[in-house]
């Protein structure tokens, strides 16, 4: 596989990896701050979100990881998972009508 190639594809590999991640942080705290039972959706998520991400970092490292020459491409992908933090932040923010709101009054 040619290097741009492999890149662009650690690159989305990240990407896609963020946005799971992130997205399912976002979904985790809309739920468990109304659930009964928040500490378990909390921890549950920690565990599923982390184990996914790095099983997906190390798929994207192959066997050989930064040792065997990868660094380019787990920094690829490093930088999509980080585009897709504030990616997810934009979507999934307040309205900007709320934020106006919540800044007109003190403490």
């Amino acid at each position: 596989m040619s290097e741009p190639l492999s890149l662009a594809l650690a690159l989305m590999a990240g990407a896609l990896l963020g946005t799971l991640f992130f997205g399912g942080l976002w979904w985790t705290v809309r739920k468990g701050v109304s659930s009964g039972h928040p500490a378990a959706w909390f921890l549950g998520s920690l565990l599923l979100r982390t184990g996914l991400v790095l099983a997906g970092f190390y798929g994207v490292a192959g066997f050989y990881g930064v040792a065997g020459g990868q660094g380019e491409r787990m920094l690829s992908c490093l930088l999509g998972f980080l585009v897709a933090r504030f990616l997810v932040m934009r979507f999934t923010g307040p309205p900007v009508a709320s934020r106006e709101r919540e800044a007109g009054h003190a403490p």
